[in-house]
């Protein structure tokens, strides 16, 4: 049986199981010990599995794949390439959402008492997102913090600063390429025997994937209720349908059009990367599968997707600038707040600006669509509308998050002469 075989079935059965239990036993002592010590343990040992190698992994793979670039003029061609495939990517991404939620107006269909007991229900996580908004620093802050003082410092805490990680990972790679080659070629063999550990140990981790997936998926199925769904349901169906549109609509017509490839071939080779975002919520996790399956199943070259993927990872994040879109304009429907035109275009660059700065981890998104909220005066406590339904639309959402990176790959691999694998 193949692996994302395996890794379907825990799913399948986790949601299944979930759902169940949530609606038989969801108030039961019994439902919340083997939440408690069971699901939720193993379903955080394999997202830490996965997450533990992702730092070594951006840094050996990103300095490898500049220095196999080679040629400064060709990376500086790859790089511009790559940015503005995100940058376009992702503001097309927002503009279907932003579409979308102006013709349904979900906002509208919110009666006022399930407001107020979302307000009520939710409003502790919410005060903590609004804190966690508030120390958060966006704008030429940001820019400064790319370059760290303290390389080791930058990763060496809970949430790893990505972006620095990057800019060191660049800046290594890019000196290897100027230096003599014969005094380069000892760290490029570390740097490749780094690479080659990590694709073991994630070889091992992905063993446990079906298990593990079973265990997250089914916490997060028989926590979140089918009541809460329904009182969203508008809004649930509006991100749903515009995530959609830009997974099977725009990456097929980009895998199609740019890559010059079959996109159901495409995404049938990339189910497993697909299964795993969707499990673990988030795209960091899924970094060494995306890797992995790009160079085994479609061929792309390990300079391209050592440079594109770990960039992906952190700055392409076509499913949450989406998500950050309608959830903004739903709020704002919400509170009887009307945004015009010009309001709008706002929210189309700081979805895009915040959805390239936020963490790739489940949920990271949240604290920068917070700031979004109050930069066009929607409410911060307004968050805690959505809270209870945002694991269900991150996982979501990461699918197109993961699935934008391969597209970018793939798109750059035929751009530079490199035929996909059929």
């Amino acid at each position: 049986m193949s692996r994302h075989t395996k890794i379907f079935i825990g799913l399948i059965l986790g949601a299944a199981a979930g759902v169940m239990c949530n609606m038989f036993f969801a108030a039961s002592a019994q439902l919340a010990f083997f939440q408690k010590y069971i699901t939720d343990p193993l379903g955080k040992i394999f997202l830490n599995f996965l997450i533990m190698m992702v730092v070594p992994l951006v840094f050996a793979s990103l300095a490898l794949g500049v220095a196999q670039i080679g040629d400064l003029k060709k990376l500086g061609r790859i790089g511009f390439k790559t940015i503005t495939y995100f940058l376009v990517v992702t503001t097309l991404a927002v503009t279907i959402g932003l579409v979308l939620v102006n013709s349904i107006r979900p906002g509208d269909y919110l009666p006022e008492e399930t407001k107020t007991k979302l307000l009520e229900s939710y409003k502790g996580e919410a005060s903590e997102i609004k804190s966690v908004s508030e120390k958060t620093e966006f704008g030429i802050q940001t820019l400064v913090d790319i370059v760290p003082r303290n390389p080791i410092a930058s990763v060496a805490k809970p949430n790893p600063d990505m972006l620095a990680l990057i800019f060191f990972s660049l800046m290594i790679g890019i000196a290897l390429t100027v230096i003599n080659r014969n005094k380069a070629e000892p760290l490029i063999k570390i740097l490749e025997g780094i690479n080659d550990v990590t694709v073991v140990i994630i070889n091992i981790a992905m063993k446990l994937a079906p298990f593990g997936v079973f265990a997250l998926i089914f916490g997060v199925t028989s926590r979140f209720g089918f009541d809460l769904l329904v009182a969203l349901s508008m809004y649930v169906l509006t991100v749903l349908v515009g995530l959609l549109i830009h997974l099977i609509g725009s990456f097929s017509l980009l895998i199609k059009f740019f890559a010059k490839y079959n996109p159901y071939k495409f995404f049938k080779k990339i189910e497993t990367v697909m299964l795993t975002a969707f499990s673990t919520s988030s795209s960091s996790a899924t970094l060494p599968t995306t890797i992995s399956v790009s160079q085994s199943n479609l061929g792309i070259p390990t300079q391209i997707t050592g440079f594109v993927l770990p960039l992906g990872a952190t700055m392409n994040m076509n499913g949450t600038a989406l998500f950050e879109g309608v959830t903004v304009l739903f709020l704002a429907q919400v509170f009887g707040i009307e945004l015009s035109l010009g309001m709008q275009l706002i929210v189309v660059l700081m979805s895009v600006l915040t959805a390239i700065g936020s963490a790739g981890v489940p949920s990271g998104s949240i604290p920068l669509l917070v700031m979004v909220m109050i930069m066009v005066n929607i409410p911060a406590e307004g968050i805690a509308i959505i809270l209870g339904v945002d694991r269900i639309l991150d996982m979501c959402r990461t699918v197109l998050n993961v699935t934008g990176d391969i597209t970018c790959a793939a798109y750059i691999a035929k751009a530079e002469g490199h035929e996909l694998k059929d």
